[in-house]
């Protein structure tokens, strides 16, 4: 067993869903209630992640993180290290990767919202930022919590993208994921099958605890 690129399998998945968080609350929000021109073309580019193989996203990631790139520049005169093949570099293109995952839910949760909440939580002097924190948020609880639970299980089993744009460098870029592909190269099916099903059943936990928290959060606020 691989602990170590579990723990960063369980590392890029956290700092995955802590980053995504507030963009999918604020992009979900503003794609459920604002009607503007070129919308369907930003929803579009939200959901296109989730259409194109990870091969081809990774090599896009890899060719905008690159050393010749302005963010690859950026990156390297500030921090002095490259940003591809990074821990960073593997964060930044997971929370790409997984824009779709946690946006499209938590605009359905938005958008199930009826218009006669937000306009009553307005008439009682509720301010934009006490209606989103006192009214909204609870009542989309459901549908952010599925966008934070997507988005963990998905990068837990991550293989495309950080293959492209972080290799697998261990200790530093190399996930569970990569790790099973190596057990199965070098014909370790033993090893690859426990990883393998210690990744399921993390996934599985997770999935079984956040959707019981969420049921409880739910009868509670009903």
């Amino acid at each position: 067993m691989d602990w170590t690129a579990l723990f960063l399998s369980l590392q890029l998945a956290a700092w995955t869903v802590a980053l995504l968080l507030p963009v999918s609350v604020f992009v979900g929000r503003a794609l459920a209630f604002r009607r503007f021109r070129g919308k369907g073309l930003v929803e579009a580019l939200v959901m296109l992640p989730l259409v194109l193989p990870p091969t081809v996203f990774g090599f896009y990631m890899l060719v905008a993180f690159g050393r010749n790139s302005p963010l690859g520049a950026f990156w390297q005169d500030v921090f002095g290290h490259q940003l591809v093949f990074s821990f960073e570099g593997l964060v930044l293109a997971s929370v790409i990767f997984n824009l779709p995952f946690a946006i499209q839910p938590a605009q359905r949760g938005f958008e199930a919202i009826p218009v006669e909440v937000r306009e009553a939580a307005s008439c009682c002097g509720l301010s934009p930022w006490r209606s989103l924190w006192m009214v909204e948020l609870p009542l989309a609880w459901p549908g952010l919590m599925t966008a934070m639970v997507l988005t963990f299980a998905h990068t837990l089993g991550e293989f495309g993208i950080v293959l492209m744009v972080g290799g697998s460098i261990p200790r530093e870029t190399k996930t569970i994921a990569i790790a099973i592909y190596d057990r199965v190269q070098a014909f370790d099916d033993r090893g690859a099958g426990i990883m393998a099903a210690t990744l399921v059943a993390i996934s599985l936990a997770t999935i079984t605890i956040t959707y019981a928290l969420s049921a409880r959060v739910g009868r509670r606020l009903s």
